[in-house]
């Protein structure tokens, strides 16, 4: 048995497309899987919070410039 993957963008069709491959011939079965929607705005992202909850709580280091950083962490340019 082969399996043929179809992507839909618009969703308001995925119902004629089930409709139309069922009545293929050889179609046993048509399942429809609907697919996490995409994050488009960052800050509803779960880093994003994690990273706002550090600032939030102090959890955060500054430097003046990267040669700062690696000065703190020892690390020769």
């Amino acid at each position: 048995m082969a399996t043929i993957v179809l992507q839909v963008e618009d969703e308001s069709l995925v119902a004629k497309v089930k409709q139309a491959c069922k009545m293929l011939m050889g179609v046993t079965s048509v399942k429809v899987q609907k697919t996490s929607q995409r994050v488009d705005d960052i800050t509803k992202t779960a880093d994003y919070k994690a990273a706002m909850d550090d600032v939030k709580h102090g959890r955060v280091t500054e430097y003046d410039s990267v040669e700062d950083l690696f000065e703190k962490l020892g690390v020769a340019l």
